[in-house]
């Protein structure tokens, strides 16, 4: 299969690029002007690397040409900054998804894998955990910019036959991830505590969220570009919480060490408590979490040492 990816080269695309490339698939990986590859690909690997601008109509349309399934990852805002601009966030999130279904139309592409976001999209829980029926109503314009674009692939079904298969990832951590942009919690923590560093916790630290392996999450997408059945918005999550503290104290057992810690004021965006239910992903993409977070903060941990090291 051919498969345009949107954002292949970063955390959670090029995880994903390396489980397709397992499959077979042939790449084609678009990132941002001046973005290298994130490694050297061996003979066999079937990978062309493209740059370009996502809001370029021309950019897009040559990217997705020829491509039997598009896979959109990009997002050019994070949850806890994109209240600070959401002209922005509807600007280079929203039209520019507009501008690539319509591409996707005029070429005939059929099939596209979307990353949404089941962290932000629900807002505060009515009921524990929380499925793909359970209310939306996002606290932050990066939940809601995933949610309209969620109803614009919809709509695209609807109206062109375009097959969306929509994937609300919970919390992601694990090899990759970007500790420089704040990128999850998770991969900050264990920055911090490898470097010795206090680690800042908002609130008493009883904010609880859903962490995935970004292992299993590559494994979701892998089924989701094959998946043929009439579902089209899966959550893809451990099911079950881990609260900050927790998560600390996980990561002390895991190094072996007591990590300093810091308490801060409460931020009014997070949502106390945030638990997805991923029974619809398991009935019908046949997928299920394999990764415990004890073994992912391990796995995570090591890689991290080893980078910290270069």
């Amino acid at each position: 299969m051919r498969i345009t990816i949107f954002g292949g080269g970063g955390f959670i695309g090029s995880t994903i690029a390396d489980r397709l490339l397992n499959d077979g698939h042939i790449l084609r990986i678009f990132e941002r002007p001046r973005v290298e590859p994130y490694r050297t690909f061996l003979a066999h690997e079937r990978v062309e690397w493209i740059t370009g601008d996502f809001f370029s109509m021309h950019d897009v349309t040559d990217a997705i040409e020829g491509a039997d399934i598009v896979f959109h990852l990009v997002s050019t805002t994070l949850p806890k900054s994109s209240n600070d601009d959401p002209v922005y966030d509807v600007q280079s999130n929203v039209i520019s998804t507009l501008q690539m279904l319509n591409a996707m139309v005029a070429h005939k592409v059929s099939r596209i894998v979307f990353i949404s976001s089941g962290g932000t999209v629900y807002g505060d829980p009515v009921y524990l955990p929380i499925d793909e029926k359970h209310p939306t109503d996002p606290h932050v314009s990066y939940g809601i910019t995933k949610l309209a674009i969620e109803k614009y692939l919809l709509m695209y079904a609807r109206l062109y036959g375009i097959k969306p298969v929509i994937l609300r990832v919970a919390n992601p951590f694990g090899e990759r991830q970007r500790v420089e942009t704040a990128q999850g919690a998770v991969g900050v923590f264990i920055s911090q505590a490898l470097r010795g560093k206090k680690i800042e916790i908002w609130g008493d630290g009883s904010v609880t969220r859903d962490f995935i392996y970004i292992g299993d999450v590559a494994e979701a997408f892998a089924k989701a570009a094959t998946y043929l059945g009439t579902h089209h918005v899966f959550n893809i999550s451990s099911g079950s919480g881990t609260s900050l503290n927790e998560l600390v104290q996980t990561l002390e057992d895991v190094l072996d060490a007591p990590v300093n810690r810091e308490y801060k004021a409460g931020r009014g965006f997070d949502v106390p408590v945030s638990i997805l239910c991923n029974k619809l992903a398991q009935k019908e993409l046949g997928w299920a979490p394999a990764v415990r977070m004890r073994e992912g903060i391990a796995r995570t941990a090591e890689w991290m040492r080893l980078d910290i090291l270069k």
